[in-house]
């Protein structure tokens, strides 16, 4: 098990900590793996400052994008992909 930080935005920090969104849409710069914790940490981009506020999560499930071959790469670029979070 790892804990893995990240900076949150404060719109989104808000949506995680009431439950409303339970997903995280992130670049796979980094290894992450079921049982790892997020720890998010609420940043500011307009002061970029950090707030002081954090929330950690359990990873459940972790998908990569990177060489799959669901939709035409064209389809893609014209439309982009959609997170779809649900419980």
């Amino acid at each position: 098990m790892s804990i893995i930080e990240k900076k949150v935005w404060p719109e989104f920090f808000g949506l995680i900590l009431s439950g409303k969104k339970s997903f995280e849409l992130r670049l796979a710069d980094f290894e992450c793996n079921p049982g790892d914790v997020l720890m998010l940490r609420e940043y500011d981009p307009g002061t970029k400052k950090y707030t002081g506020r954090s929330i950690e999560k359990t990873v459940v499930y972790v998908m990569e994008t990177k060489g799959q071959r669901f939709w035409d790469e064209k389809d893609v670029k014209k439309h982009g992909f959609q997170v779809i979070g649900f419980e």
